[in-house]
C-alpha cells in the first residue's frame, strides 16, 4: 500500500474513533453548561484545569511524541524488536519518575501557581481558593496521560492507531457520570467533575494494555539510563520540544489570565467557544498529523526524502480540503448548536450569544492550526525540534500584544481574534521555513484543490444559510423540530460540499470515498 493511502486509512480509523470521543466531549460540555452555567464555579474549573492539561500537553501530546516516536521508529524498523522493547521499558521508567516530581511539586506549589495564572479571580471572594482545591485534586491526572501519550506512540509506530484515538472517549464519560453522580457528595458539586477527570485518566490508561499484549509488548521498569544513547537522543529532541509547546500552550494560558479580568462568565465563554472550536480539529487535523509523524520519520529513517515529501505534500492538502469547509459550517451553525445544545438551565441567552460569537472568531484559526501542525510534525520526523520552538516564542508575543490592544475593544472576543491571527503567523512563519528546509511542497497542487475547496464552500454556504435561516435560533423552542433543522443543514452542506469535490475531481475525496467504500464491502 502506498504511504499516502496508509496516511489516509490511518486518519479515517482514528477520525472515526476521535468523531465518537468528541460526541462524548461536546454532551459532557453540554451538561457542564446546563448543571453549571458559565459562570464562579465554571470559571474556577477551566481555570484549575488548565494547569494539569497545559502540563500535559508539555510532557506528552506535543514533545514526547514528538520526540520519541522519531527515533522509537528508527530503533524499531532498524534494530529489531528487542532493542525497541528495551528502549520502550527505560522511556516509561524515566517518565515514571520524572513525573512523580512533577505532581509532587505541582500539588505544594499549586497556590501561587493558580494565583499566578488566574490574578484578576482574586478580585472575587472565594475563587482563587476554589481553583487551587480543584487544581490539587487534578493534577495527578497529568502523570496518568503522560504515561499513556508513550504508549500511544509505540502502538502508533507498530500501525495500532483504533484505541489510543479512543481513550478520549473514557474521559469524557467518566466526567458525565462523575457529574451525574456523585455532585451531592460535595458542598461544591463542581468537585464531582474534577473527579471525574482523575477517573478518567486511570481508565483511559488501563485501556491500552490490551493492545500492547496483542503486540506482545510487555513493559518493564529498566533503570540502566547511562548506557543507552537512543534514550539520550529523545531526551535532548525532547527538550526544546517541550520549550516549543510550553509556548504554544502559555498563549492560551496568556488568554484566560487576561480573561480573569473581564467580566464574570468571560474564561467560561471562551472555553465553550474553544470547546466546539477543537470537536473538527480533534476529529482531522490532530488524527492527520498524528498519522502522518510515523510514515514520514518511517520514510526519514530508510533515507527516502522523495517519499516524505510526496505524504507532506498529500497531508497538506487534506488539511486544505477539509478545513475550509469546517470553518463555514463552525460559523454558520455556531448560534444553532449552542441554542439547541446548550440552552436552558444555568445557561442562558446572554452565555449563548457571547459564546456563540467566540467560536466565530476562533474559527478562521482551524486552517492555520491544521497547516501549523503538519509543519511541526514535518521537522519533529526531521529530528528538528527547534525550529518550532522559535517560531511558537514570536507567534507568543504576536499573540499577547494583539490580545491586550483587542481586549479593550472587543472583550472576550477580542482575546479569540488575537489567537487566531498569532495562529495564522505561526502557520506562515512554519511553512516558509518548512519550504527552505525540504524544498518548495507548496507547488500548484496544493493551490488548485484549495481553490475548489473554496468555490465548493461558498456553495455550501449558501445551502446551509438558507436552510438554518428557518428558525429563530434566539428563542427556545421545539427542540425536535429545531434539530431537524440544524441536521438538514449538515447533511445538506456536506453533500453539497462532497458532491462538488466529486464534480471537480478532487483526488484527496475521491480517495477518501474509495477508503470507505472499500471497508464497507470488506465488512460484508
Amino acid at each position: 500500500m502506498a504511504a499516502t493511502k496508509k496516511i489516509a486509512s490511518a486518519t479515517l480509523v482514528m477520525a472515526s474513533a476521535t468523531a465518537l470521543s468528541r460526541v462524548a466531549g461536546l454532551i459532557r460540555d453540554i451538561l457542564v453548561a446546563r448543571l453549571f452555567g458559565a459562570g464562579f464555579a465554571t470559571d474556577a474549573f477551566f481555570m484549575a484545569f488548565t494547569i494539569p492539561n497545559l502540563l500535559r500537553r508539555f510532557f506528552s501530546e506535543g514533545s514526547l511524541t514528538a520526540a520519541f516516536v522519531p527515533i522509537y521508529s528508527e530503533v524499531y524498523h532498524q534494530r529489531g524488536e528487542e532493542q525497541a522493547q528495551k528502549l520502550a521499558n527505560r522511556c516509561v521508567t524515566l517518565l515514571l519518575l520524572v513525573m512523580l516530581g512533577v505532581v509532587t511539586l505541582g500539588v505544594i506549589c499549586s497556590p501561587w501557581v493558580v494565583q499566578g495564572i488566574g490574578y484578576g479571580f482574586g478580585q472575587i471572594e472565594g475563587k482563587l481558593p476554589l481553583t487551587d482545591q480543584l487544581n490539587r485534586l487534578m493534577f495527578p491526572y497529568i502523570a496518568l496521560v503522560s504515561v499513556l501519550a508513550l504508549l500511544t506512540g509505540i502502538l502508533n509506530v507498530r500501525g495500532h492507531f483504533f484505541l489510543p484515538s479512543l481513550s478520549p472517549l473514557f474521559l469524557n464519560l467518566a466526567m458525565i457520570l462523575s457529574a451525574l453522580t456523585l455532585g451531592q457528595l460535595f458542598a461544591q458539586p463542581i468537585f464531582a467533575l474534577a473527579l471525574g477527570v482523575l477517573l478518567g485518566g486511570v481508565v483511559q490508561l488501563l485501556m491500552q494494555f490490551p493492545a500492547l499484549l496483542r503486540y506482545r509488548i510487555r513493559l518493564r521498569l529498566d533503570f540502566n539510563f547511562r548506557g543507552d544513547a537512543q534514550l539520550k537522543r529523545i531526551v535532548a529532541l525532547m527538550l526544546p520540544g517541550i520549550a516549543g509547546v510550553a509556548i504554544y500552550q502559555i498563549n492560551i494560558v496568556v488568554s484566560r489570565l487576561l480573561a480573569s479580568f473581564l467580566p464574570e462568565g468571560s474564561v467560561s465563554y471562551l472555553y465553550y467557544g474553544q470547546r466546539l472550536f477543537e470537536f473538527p480539529q480533534g476529529i482531522f487535523v490532530v488524527s492527520l498529523a498524528q498519522a502522518a509523524l510515523p510514515m514520514m520519520s518511517r520514510q526519514i529513517a530508510e533515507n527516502d526524502h522523495e517519499g516524505m515529501q510526496k505524504s507532506l505534500h498529500f497531508a497538506m492538502r487534506l488539511i486544505t480540503i477539509f478545513c475550509l469547509p469546517a470553518i463555514v459550517g463552525l460559523i454558520l451553525c455556531a448560534e444553532p448548536i449552542y441554542s439547541l445544545f446548550f440552552l436552558g438551565g444555568e445557561f442562558d441567552r446572554v452565555a449563548l450569544e457571547n459564546t456563540a460569537l467566540a467560536l466565530i472568531c476562533y474559527a478562521p484559526g482551524l486552517l492555520f492550526v491544521g497547516y501549523s501542525r503538519i509543519a511541526a510534525q514535518t521537522f519533529y520526523a526531521l529530528k528538528d525540534t527547534k525550529t518550532p520552538v522559535r517560531v511558537s516564542f514570536w507567534t507568543l508575543w504576536v499573540n499577547l500584544v494583539a490580545g491586550l490592544l483587542l481586549m479593550n475593544f472587543y472583550g472576550h472576543l477580542g482575546l479569540a481574534m488575537a489567537l487566531t491571527l498569532s495562529s495564522a503567523f505561526n502557520a506562515v512563519l512554519l511553512l516558509w521555513l518548512l519550504r527552505r528546509q525540504v524544498g518548495n511542497f507548496l507547488r500548484g497542487s496544493v493551490l488548485l484543490p484549495f481553490l475548489k475547496a473554496a468555490f465548493a464552500s461558498v456553495l455550501m454556504a449558501v445551502v446551509v444559510y438558507q436552510i438554518l435561516g428557518q428558525v429563530d435560533w434566539i428563542q427556545e423552542g421545539d427542540q425536535l423540530n429545531r434539530g431537524l433543522w440544524l441536521a438538514a443543514a449538515v447533511v445538506s452542506g456536506g453533500l453539497v460540499y462532497l458532491g462538488c469535490c466529486l464534480l471537480l475531481r478532487v483526488d484527496e475525496v475521491r480517495q477518501g470515498w474509495a477508503i470507505v467504500s472499500r471497508r464497507k464491502a470488506q465488512k460484508r
